[in-house]
C-alpha cells in the first residue's frame, strides 16, 4: 500500500507548529508497519541549505490555476526510506515563512492542484492521499471534480483529511471557487465548500474526503459541540461516522534526553535533571538554586493557549516561591506583558520571545513543571515532550491534554501529571500549588513521578497501526 502525505510543513525541512512534527514523524512509524509513504510539500525559501542543496530536480510541469497555467518544478529527496517531493514555484513560495500572506488562498490553491497534476510523475500511483489541514483541503474536492474523476489514472485513489486545528480554516471570497480552483457552483453548497457566503478550504476536506481524522479522541468529540466547533460542529456531526480521533505521538529518537546533544548534559534519571537546571539558570541569569521549583511554558502566545489565565494570577504564582521561564512568540500584547513581568522579578523570571529548538530542549530538561492551560488543544506536543524529558505537566482537561496526561492521585498512587477542568485562573493556581506541595514536601515521591514520566512511551507505533487500519478499510 502506497500513501502520499500532502502537507504544508514537515520536520526537518520547515516547521511552524505541531503539524510539522506529525508529518515528519508519522511516515517513519508507518514505514515500520510496512506502509510505503511519500510526502509532498511546497519548496519554501526557508528550507535549510543542508537539505535544499541535496534536492534532485525531477522535471517541471504546468499547473492550471483558474484560467492561467503556472510553472511547477518537481524536486525530490530521499531520507530514511521516505521519499520527499517538493513543488517549486518561486512566485508563491520564495518568501519568508509559510503563511500569513494576502494571497495564501491562491498559493495553496496552486499547491493543491499541483499535487494532483504531479502524481503521474512520482514514484507510483498512491492508493491514499493523506491531506493535512486546510492548506490541502482542496485536493479532496478537486479529486471529485470533472478535472479528475473521469480520468482512469485518478480513479480509486482514496483520501483521508486530518484536522490539526479547526480554528484555522482557510476562508476566502466566493470568487476563488472559479478563479483559483476552477470548480463549478455545484461545489458551492452547504454540503460542499460554502461557508457563510465564502469558500472554506477546511470544509473542502471535511466535505469530500473519504475519511476524516483529528489528533485526539477527546478533540474528535469536542469539535462536534458548538463551543469547540468553530461553526462547523453541525457539519461534523453529519459526518461523525467517518470521523476518527487518533492521538499524536512524538519521535522518541529525535527527542531522547539520554542522547540529546543539545542538552547541557544528557540524562536518564530524575537526578540527572539537576545539572541541566543549574546550567539553564546560569544561561538565563536566574538565581542559581537547585531546590527552587522551575515552572516553564514553551508556547505560542495566543488566546488559545490560556495565556490570559497565567497573566491573571502571575503575581500570586510568583509568591509561591518559584522561578518562571517562557519561550515563544505571538500576540504583541502578550509579549509586552510578559517582558514587563520579567523586569518586576529579576533573577526569578526569564522571558524569551523568540523560538530556538536547542533552548526549548534545555528548558524541557531543566524544568520541574510544564504549564499548558489551553482553552482548547487538539492534541498538543508540548506536554508529550515535557514528559519525555521528565518535566511534569500541569494542563487543562481538554482535547489531547485530557487524553495524554493522567493526573496524579495520591490515594491510589496512579498518574504522573496535574490537571484542572474549568477554564479558570484560580483553579489553575490551585492545581499548580498542589503540584508544588509534592515538590517541596516529598522529594522522594516527586522523583518517583519524574521517573514514571521518563518511562512513558508516547511514540507513534500504536497510532501508526490505527492509521494503517484506516487506510486498509478505504482501499
Amino acid at each position: 500500500m502506497h500513501v502520499l502525505f500532502a502537507a504544508s510543513e514537515c520536520v526537518p525541512f520547515i516547521k511552524t507548529g505541531g503539524l510539522g512534527d506529525v508529518v515528519g514523524a508519522l511516515p517513519k512509524a508507518l514505514k515500520d508497519e510496512n506502509v510505503q509513504v511519500s510526502v509532498i510539500l511546497p519548496k519554501y525559501a526557508d528550507m535549510p541549505s543542508e537539505f535544499s542543496d541535496k534536492l534532485t530536480f525531477l522535471r517541471h510541469i504546468d499547473v492550471p490555476v483558474g484560467w492561467r497555467r503556472q510553472y511547477c518544478g518537481i524536486h525530490y529527496f530521499d531520507e530514511e526510506g521516505i521519499r520527499y517531493f517538493f513543488l517549486d514555484n518561486e512566485y508563491y513560495f520564495k518568501r519568508h515563512g509559510c503563511y500569513g500572506y494576502y494571497d495564501d488562498g491562491e498559493r495553496f490553491a496552486f499547491f493543491s492542484r499541483a499535487v494532483l497534476e504531479a502524481l503521474a510523475y512520482l514514484d507510483g500511483k498512491p492508493d491514499v492521499i493523506h491531506c493535512h489541514d486546510w492548506q490541502t483541503g482542496p485536493i479532496c474536492a478537486l479529486l471529485k471534480s470533472g478535472h479528475y474523476k473521469d480520468n482512469p489514472f485518478y480513479q480509486n485513489i482514496r483520501t483521508v483529511f486530518t484536522i490539526h486545528n479547526l480554528k484555522y480554516q482557510g476562508v476566502y471570497p466566493e470568487h476563488v471557487l472559479k478563479e483559483l480552483l476552477d470548480l463549478d457552483y455545484g461545489f458551492f453548497t452547504m454540503g460542499g465548500l460554502e461557508f457563510y457566503g465564502c469558500v472554506s478550504y477546511m470544509k473542502a476536506g471535511l466535505a469530500y474526503a473519504d475519511s476524516l481524522t483529528t489528533v485526539s479522541k477527546t478533540y474528535a468529540e469536542e469539535i462536534q459541540m458548538p463551543y469547540y466547533g468553530e461553526n462547523l460542529d453541525g457539519f461534523l456531526r453529519s459526518r461523525s461516522g467517518d470521523l476518527h480521533g487518533i492521538v499524536n505521538g512524538i519521535d522518541r529518537e529525535r527527542y531522547n534526553p539520554a542522547a540529546d546533544s543539545l542538552l547541557f548534559a544528557p540524562y536518564g534519571s530524575a537526578e540527572g535533571k539537576s545539572v541541566n537546571k543549574t546550567e539553564l539558570q546560569k544561561q538565563l541569569n536566574l538565581r542559581i538554586d537547585n531546590r527552587t521549583p522551575l515552572v516553564a511554558m514553551i508556547t505560542r502566545l495566543a488566546e488559545q493557549k490560556g495565556i490570559d489565565l497565567v497573566l491573571r494570577i502571575f503575581h500570586e504564582l510568583m509568591n509561591s516561591g518559584i522561578q518562571f521561564v517562557l519561550l515563544g512568540t505571538g500576540e504583541q500584547d502578550y509579549e509586552s506583558a510578559f517582558r514587563s513581568l520579567e523586569g518586576r522579578y529579576p533573577g526569578s523570571v526569564s522571558i524569551n520571545t523568540y523560538f530556538d529548538d536547542g533552548l526549548a530542549r534545555k528548558i524541557y530538561a531543566a524544568s520541574d513543571l510544564f504549564l499548558m492551560p489551553s482553552k482548547f488543544e487538539p492534541c498538543g506536543i508540548g506536554q508529550l515532550l515535557a514528559l519525555r524529558y521528565g518535566s511534569l505537566p500541569v494542563v487543562r482537561e481538554t482535547g489531547g491534554l485530557k487524553d495524554t496526561v493522567i493526573p496524579y492521585n495520591e490515594l491510589n498512587d496512579k498518574g504522573y501529571g496535574f490537571s484542572f477542568t474549568n477554564y479558570n485562573a484560580h483553579d489553575m493556581l490551585y492545581t499548580i500549588n498542589r503540584a508544588l506541595g509534592f515538590y517541596k514536601s516529598d522529594p522522594k515521591k516527586w522523583n518517583e513521578l519524574v521517573k514514571r514520566a521518563l518511562n512513558l512511551d508516547f511514540g507513534w507505533q500504536t497510532s501508526a497501526r490505527e492509521y494503517k487500519n484506516l487506510y486498509e478499510s478505504l482501499v
